[in-house]
């Protein structure tokens, strides 16, 4: 893995798996950037820094690590945090959409849940996750959003997989190249 671009200040400790979830897969991992508190929080601040001016409503995060990311950035701008899920995850009352896209190893299924007392017609939304890979998820969740009249006002990842995309649209702290 080679760094092309960090906006990072503290030490990146990340790890990588071959063949993991399946062969010719390399997993990366960032849990080492949220385990690290001061990490962590470089990272919540740097992502608080690019949305606060945006009049953003909600961030959204994809299941698992966008939670995290979204939840923790969502309430230092006082602001709303909506988890998109996995399909299965969710009673089927509480689900607006749900939406299938391709990953790097297979296919997927998402839903996106209900808001509370009110529609996403007209709705701020900023999306953030970990990583940006082939940026099927990222772009999955955005189309969802904007089906159902959301606004989506921004993009932003830990890590942009650059020679996975060509994306000039997403926000990222870390820009690496795989090989």
């Amino acid at each position: 893995m080679k760094i092309l671009r960090n906006e990072l200040k503290n030490e990146l400790h990340i790890r990588t798996q071959k063949d993991f979830p399946k062969a010719g897969v390399e997993f990366i991992d960032i849990m080492p950037l949220i385990i690290q508190k001061e990490t962590f929080k470089e990272i919540i601040d740097k992502f608080v820094e690019e949305i606060k001016d945006k009049k953003v409503e909600y961030i959204v995060g994809a299941e698992a690590r966008g939670f995290m990311i979204g939840a923790a950035v969502a309430n230092q701008l006082n602001i709303g945090f909506v988890p998109v899920r996995k399909a299965g995850k969710l009673p089927p009352s509480t689900v607006e959409k749900q939406f299938s896209y391709e990953k790097e190893y297979g296919k997927d299924k998402m839903e996106l849940p209900k808001l509370v007392d009110e529609e996403y017609t007209g709705k701020r939304i900023y999306i953030i996750d970990d990583i940006y890979a082939t940026g099927n998820t990222m772009k999955a969740m955005k189309n969802a959003i904007e089906e159902v009249g959301g606004i989506i006002v921004g993009q932003g990842v830990i890590m942009n997989i650059k020679e996975l995309n060509d994306a000039k649209d997403v926000y990222s702290l870390l820009d690496i190249h795989e090989t």
